[in-house]
């Protein structure tokens, strides 16, 4: 039996419809080019070279780009959990946060149309957001004082 084609999946990420351009190698791009600058920066690089060994990059990289996949394009490629690993990291703190989401704003404003540089810093900052106030209740600390990252604090 003969039906009608299927529809175009049709994504809406927070009210708005996906931009095309947003495909796996923009989502690619963005992920090697987020790490390639942690795995150099002052702060974050020693923080994340200390916990990934060099042999164990790829594996990673191919992780957050099924993260980014699953998260904005609904491809669902995404397993795991990726809260706990940062519940681990010793003395995870605010500057690593501003310094990571300074570095993700960069790296999308950097390779992204405006309007998917700003779906993906609005999902980052959504993510740390979450992430921060599950490691002050897990430090058992008090989360009422967590207040989200503003882009505009980012530099």
């Amino acid at each position: 039996m003969k039906g009608r084609p299927a529809p175009e999946r049709t994504i809406v990420i927070d009210g708005r419809l996906l931009p095309e351009v947003l495909d796996e190698a923009m989502i690619h791009a963005v992920v090697h080019g987020f790490y390639d600058g942690i795995r150099k920066d002052d702060l974050l690089g020693p923080v994340f070279n200390g916990i990934i060994a060099a042999e164990d990059w790829p594996a990673h990289l191919a992780k957050m780009c099924d993260f980014w996949s699953a998260t904005l394009l609904r491809t669902g490629r995404y397993e795991g959990r990726p809260l706990p690993p940062h519940l681990s990291v010793p003395d995870l703190g605010e500057a690593h946060f501003q310094r990571w989401l300074s570095l993700f704003r960069a790296t999308v404003e950097r390779l992204c149309p405006p309007e998917v540089a700003d779906l993906f810093l609005d999902r980052a900052l959504r993510i740390a957001h979450s992430f921060r106030l599950a490691i002050a209740f897990h430090r058992g600390e008090d989360s009422m004082k967590v207040l989200p990252i503003s882009r505009e604090a980012l530099t």
